[in-house]
């Protein structure tokens, strides 16, 4: 489930070739590296043991460039106002019919964003603005691939962040035959050198492909045939063939969310409502990628009830039922998510009621271990033009890595440093 085209396409032509080629499949191919780390992450694994009480990880890339002005909107600011004449979200003492949701005195959710506001005023939301990493270009592909490897400099690196998490910790499930999953067609660089891991699609239909009436039979043929075979083709067949079974006796179909929690039925409202059943069957999945694009928004981006509102609202909605169905009022699930795009917009609406690609963005976590109610800035400005980055954008204040990095050390229990040429500051996102 890519989320590429679930959306009105408004991007950019770097962004429409990124995903008519599928980015991801350039990703896939750091798999190979899942056995060889560079001379500067450590090949031994820190902790003694498992530890089975840390969090499963759900990790989710907004693909093209979110608007994190529109995501989360700073009605305070007058500057917002005169720098965005028709996409800007009226103040929530507007009394407009579009108007915003106050989460504190400054900021404010969209109409689009209010499936995200039970789980932001249940304590278990954070909000981080001006967040993302410094770098100089203003390409998706590059910005996708730093974000990913978690490096801000170095676009050599073939292994993901939360791929090098996996590979330095021990599984919760020494028995499980599956780590990570990617609800994708091709396994995303964020993955990248993840043990057990693999990406699917459609989690309910995966399969070998072909025939039903011959799947038990074309099953046993891959075992048989790669069991004598050297590694790694001898262990991904075997693993395939263990995931196959696995994911058979979880009843997709069947699954009840909890709490009256409800689904989008779109292909990321679906993913999160698979991932929710895979982590409730228990069969030792650590960690999730899912993507949602529809974020590359340089014309008629219309936050009200346009494009941009129909990208929200399912983004929103997904995430909220996600909540309900995992995480209200309910102990037994030690789960964290993250989400974040490449980079934010520029402050200011360009020509074609859109705006183009900026610096500073918005990250979302969520879990019963978020320190979350909140909107975390770090020394934030109002958004007049000498405030800004590059005369344009706003600020990156806290970076991605930061967030990730205490989430990796204090919910995923994974002291290793995995993060090239980069000591993280913890910024309270965690309790």
């Amino acid at each position: 489930m890519s989320g590429y085209d679930e959306h009105a396409d408004c991007g950019c032509q770097e962004y429409n070739d990124l995903s008519r080629r599928n980015f991801i499949v350039k990703a896939a191919g750091a798999a190979v590296f899942a056995g060889i780390a560079p001379e500067w992450l450590p090949r031994v694994v820190m902790a003694d043991s498992a530890n089975s009480s840390r969090d499963v990880i759900v990790n989710i890339f907004m693909r093209g460039g979110a608007d994190g002005l529109s995501l989360c909107a700073p009605f305070a600011d007058a500057n917002y106002y005169t720098a965005r004449p028709t996409l800007a979200i009226p103040r929530p003492d507007s009394g407009n019919v579009n108007k915003g949701t106050a989460l504190d005195n400054y900021w404010m959710f969209p109409k689009a964003m209010t499936g995200l506001l039970p789980a932001f005023q249940g304590g278990e939301l954070l909000v981080i603005h001006g967040a993302g990493l410094s770098f100089s270009s203003r390409s998706h592909f590059d910005a996708q691939h730093f974000i990913e490897v978690g490096s801000a400099t170095d676009n050599t690196i073939s292994t993901g962040w939360l791929g090098r998490h996996l590979a330095t910790s021990w599984p919760t499930n020494a028995a499980a035959p599956l780590r990570a999953i990617a609800i994708a067609n091709g396994l995303p660089l964020t993955l990248g050198g993840a043990p057990l891991t693999i990406p699917m699609p459609n989690p309910p239909t995966f399969a070998i492909g072909g025939s039903a009436a011959t799947a038990t039979n074309r099953a046993a043929f891959l075992s048989n045939e790669y069991f004598m075979d050297q590694d790694p083709a001898r262990s991904a067949a075997l693993d395939v063939t263990s995931t196959l079974s696995l994911l058979k006796a979880i009843n997709f179909a069947a699954y009840q969310p909890s709490n009256a929690a409800v689904y989008p039925n779109s292909s990321f409202g679906n993913g999160l409502k698979s991932t929710a059943a895979l982590i409730k069957a228990s069969i030792g999945v650590e960690a999730i990628q899912i993507d949602i694009g529809g974020w590359d928004t340089h014309v008629a981006e219309n936050p009200l009830n346009g494009s941009l509102f129909n990208t929200m609202t399912d983004f929103s909605n997904s995430i909220g039922a996600f909540w309900a169905d995992v995480l209200q009022g309910n102990g037994n699930y030690n789960v964290t998510l993250v989400a974040m795009s490449e980079f934010g917009r520029n402050v200011r609406e360009n020509g074609n009621q859109g705006t183009d690609h900026g610096r500073g963005g918005v990250m979302f976590t969520m879990g019963h271990n978020i320190a979350g109610g909140r909107v975390l800035t770090k020394n934030f400005q109002p958004l007049a033009q000498p405030n800004l980055q590059d005369g344009q954008d706003v600020k990156v204040t806290i970076d991605h890595r930061d967030v990730l990095a205490e989430i990796v050390a204090n919910r995923l229990a994974n002291p290793v440093q995995i993060w090239p040429g980069y000591t993280p500051t913890f910024q309270g996102v965690t309790k």
